[in-house]
C-alpha cells in the first residue's frame, strides 16, 4: 500500500481526488487548514468504505508549520504520492487589486507547493518511486480577466513542474500538473451560470470533480511512469 497526500483535500475537489486514490488501494492523508473537520469527516468516510484515510491540519503558507507536520508524516515512512490541490482564489482586477490580494494567493498555491514538496522528496527519492501531480488551472494557460494573480500562481506552478520533472526523472519519480477548466463547485456555481458555461465551453456543461480524480488517478498509478514533465488540461474543449 503506498501511502499518499492530498492537500486541500477536504475541498470538492480534493475530496473527490482523495477517495479515488483511496479506491485504488492506497493510504491517504487528507489535508486540511481551514475546515479540519471535514478532512476527518472525509478520512472516515472513506474508513467506513473500507480505504485507509487519516486527516491531517497545517497551513502550506507557514513552512515551520508545514515541516513540523510532515516530520509526524514521514516518521511513518515515504510519502510515495504527492497532490498539491491546495489552492485559493481572491479575484479582482489589476487596478484595484491589493498587495494583500497578490501574496496571499501566491503564497498558497506556489509557495505552498515549494513547503509542502520540498521536505517530502529526499524519503521519495529513496524509494525510487513517487508520483507528484500540482493541480494548475486553464487560467494559467489562457489567462482569466481577474485573475492575474491566480493565474501568474498557477503558471509559476507549471513552470516549477517541468523543472522539478527532469530533477527527478532518473529516481524513478515523475511530476505533472493537471489544468482544470470549469469545474462543478460552490465557487464554480456562483461564478458561471447555465448560460455562461455554454457560452464558453463547446461541451456545454462544466466537468465533475470525479472526472479530474479520474486523471489524477492515472496519473498516480504504475501505468502513466513514462509521462512526465506535462501540463495536461481537461476543459471540455475550451481551448
Amino acid at each position: 500500500m503506498k501511502r499518499a497526500l492530498v492537500t486541500g483535500g477536504s475541498g470538492e475537489l480534493g475530496a473527490a481526488i482523495c477517495r479515488k486514490i483511496a479506491s485504488d488501494g492506497h493510504h491517504v492523508y487528507v489535508h486540511a487548514n481551514s475546515a479540519p473537520a471535514r478532512a476527518e469527516t472525509l478520512a472516515a468516510e472513506i474508513r467506513a468504505s473500507g480505504g485507509s484515510a487519516e486527516a491531517v491540519s497545517f497551513d502550506v503558507t507557514d513552512p515551520i508549520a508545514v515541516n513540523a507536520a510532515l516530520q509526524q508524516v514521514l516518521a511513518a515512512g515515504a510519502i510515495q504520492i504527492l497532490v498539491n490541490n491546495a489552492g485559493i482564489h481572491d479575484d479582482a482586477v489589476m487596478p484595484g487589486m491589493d498587495a494583500a490580494q497578490w501574496t496571499r494567493v501566491i503564497d498558497v498555491s506556489l509557495n505552498g507547493f515549494f513547503h509542502v514538496t520540498q521536505p517530502l522528496l529526499m524519503a521519495m527519492m529513496r524509494e525510487r518511486w513517487g508520483r507528484i501531480i500540482n493541480i494548475s488551472s486553464i487560467s494559467a494557460l489562457i489567462g482569466t480577466r481577474g485573475q492575474t494573480n491566480y493565474a501568474a500562481a498557477k503558471a509559476g506552478l507549471n513552470g516549477a513542474t517541468r523543472s522539478l520533472a527532469a530533477e527527478l526523472a532518473s529516481r524513478g519519480i515523475t511530476v505533472n500538473a493537471v489544468a482544470p477548466g470549469i469545474i462543478e463547485s460552490a465557487m464554480s456555481n456562483a461564478a458561471f451560470d447555465r448560460e455562461a458555461i455554454e457560452r464558453l465551453v463547446p461541451m456545454k456543461r462544466a466537468g465533475r470533480p470525479e472526472e479530474v480524480a479520474e486523471l489524477v488517478g492515472f496519473l498516480a498509478s504504475d501505468r502513466a511512469g513514462y509521462i512526465s514533465g506535462q501540463i495536461i488540461s481537461i476543459n471540455g474543449a475550451m481551448i
